[in-house]
């Protein structure tokens, strides 16, 4: 079975051309001068908006609502802890990984361009597998749903299925709109809240120390007196647990989605996603300390995602407590902005590389110079993800499923920079960044266990289901990705075989915003 898909132009970018081993395209269009105007306008992300597009997609809800999870499944707090800590490893050595092919190929896409680079043979079915992955999934859906919680919380109302998923909807939309039509309010008012956020954060931090040294309003609880006190040590449990962790540091790669629109990347790359992972990660071990410092072990697991919630009462009140409440729904909402941002981008990108269906409207950058289209699709897929589903097993399934594919994205990613290492003379590979061989293993095979460890059988009463088998999410989630394969074997392999014709790819330039983007022609055999 052959593959009925050419490449027009022999120097094809996404399938891995020279300049992309030796560090990405060049900006500089030497046919036409004004293409290079147009990109270069388009670069309005600095330092700062980069390093906030990082913190925002890290600090959503993450930290004020997994750790009591993450304590009932590990079941002391001393191990809970160091789950955090091991989660912090994982997250810094994915961030190198993304740093090397980020400063290698600084163009918006992510991994969608890394993965092209390398995996090549058949031709497109790295980028048709990552299609079903990016588009059947709604990543900025949970947050918004906790985002619904947190202001009905702090509102005094009780809180139903309907009145949070319809605050959660207000949320999703509302970021959904500015994205698509303010592009600079957008990223101001992601600036705005991550200022918030970041003083909400210290405000914990500080508050816990006091709680230390006992100024609570209720008695201080023993928590660190025997911190590995009630250790489970089940794998089930524990890799769950990790993947909570890791859940909250998902964004250490986030502004790899937007580096055709930033100013100078690869340096404000090599600054921006460094500085804001080591703030996070610093600030999440204080948090934890913080709660266990100030909520005992029995109000941690009866919190459930309103930990952080619990924390404010012990330390300020119940009046603080719902006025606290407030700052993280709106941390949760910075999250939203900065999840329907990135993910919108990736659409675009998929469309520019002409595989998706109507891939013209999906690649545009109009009316607001904004991927719009690309926008709409992530916010249609939320609010499905949002809506859909009933409370209980089916909701804790959506959210399981969207998490888990990540991690066998992120194996497929550690394993071409692996490939690209034993292989550096051969594939030209010289990029600004290295995360040195060591650091990509360790991410590739802590990517391995936690695609693996999720099929173990769980221990009576870890399952995340009440009724659905435990290994649910995890076959779904290779199904999703299965799914794009099967786009792609339709696509680029049946229907031109039976239509007998050859799909040849074409470059296309944008002459009013500058961006190229790709067709493909159907040419009779």
């Amino acid at each position: 079975m052959t593959n009925a898909v050419l490449d027009y132009n022999a120097a094809n970018p996404s399938q891995g051309s020279n300049d992309d081993a030796k560090g990405g395209l060049p900006d500089v269009d030497s046919e036409n001068g004004s293409h290079y105007e147009a990109r270069q306008g388009k670069r309005q992300i600095g330092i700062t908006s980069a390093a906030f597009l990082v913190f925002n997609r890290m600090i959503g809800t993450g930290i004020f609502a997994t750790p009591s999870a993450i304590f009932m499944l590990s079941g002391s707090v001393g191990l809970s802890l160091f789950i955090w800590f091991a989660g912090m490893l994982i997250a810094a050595a994915g961030m190198a990984v993304y740093l090397e092919f980020g400063t290698a190929i600084p163009r918006n896409g992510g991994e969608k361009n890394y993965l092209e680079f390398v995996y090549r043979k058949p031709k497109y079915l790295a980028t048709g597998m990552y299609t079903g992955y990016v588009v059947l999934l709604g990543w900025a859906g949970s947050n918004s749903v906790v985002f619904g919680e947190y202001i009905l919380h702090a509102a005094n109302v009780e809180v139903n299925r309907w009145n949070q998923r319809g605050v959660g909807l207000a949320c999703i939309t509302t970021a959904f709109l500015i994205h698509g039509t303010m592009l600079k309010w957008g990223l101001r008012l992601q600036n705005l809240l991550g200022v918030i956020k970041l003083l909400i954060i210290l405000l914990i931090v500080v508050s816990g120390w006091a709680a230390l040294g006992g100024a609570l309003k209720v008695e201080k609880p023993p928590n660190f007196d025997n911190a590995f006190e009630g250790t489970t040590g089940s794998a089930y449990g524990v890799v769950t647990a990790l993947y909570n962790v890791i859940w909250s540091y998902i964004g250490y790669s986030n502004a790899n989605y937007a580096l055709s629109e930033t100013k100078d990347p690869v340096r404000t790359l090599k600054r921006a996603a460094p500085l804001a992972l080591g703030l996070v990660a610093v600030l999440y071990m204080f948090v934890n300390i913080a709660y266990f410092a100030a909520v005992s072990k029995e109000e941690i697991i009866a919190s459930e995602r309103l930990v952080a919630a619990s924390f404010f009462r012990n330390v300020f009140g119940g009046s603080a407590e719902r006025a606290l409440s407030v700052f993280v729904a709106l941390s949760a909402f910075g999250n939203v902005l900065s999840v329907i941002f990135s993910q919108g981008r990736i659409v675009q990108e998929l469309g520019r590389e002409g595989i998706l269906p109507f891939s013209r409207l999906w690649a545009s950058n109009r009316p607001f110079n904004a991927p719009l289209a690309g926008l709409f699709e992530h916010w249609l897929v939320s609010v499905i993800i949002m809506l859909a589903p009933p409370p209980g097993d089916a909701y804790n399934f959506i959210l399981n499923v969207i998490s888990y594919p990540l991690a066998i994205v992120n194996t497929f990613v550690a394993g071409a920079l692996v490939h690209l290492y034993l292989h550096r003379r051969e594939w030209n590979w010289n990029p600004p960044f290295r995360a040195t061989l060591p650091v990509v293993i360790f991410f590739l095979l802590s990517n391995i266990y936690l695609v693996v460890a999720p099929f173990v059988p769980p221990s009576d009463g870890q399952s995340v289901y009440k009724n659905l088998p435990y290994w649910l999410h995890c076959v779904v989630g290779f199904g999703i990705i299965a799914a794009g394969g099967v786009y792609w074997l339709i696509w680029a392999i049946v229907l031109p075989k039976v239509g007998k014709y050859t799909l040849v790819r074409e470059k296309v330039v944008d002459y009013i915003d500058g961006w190229e983007r790709h067709i493909f022609r159907r040419v009779p055999k």
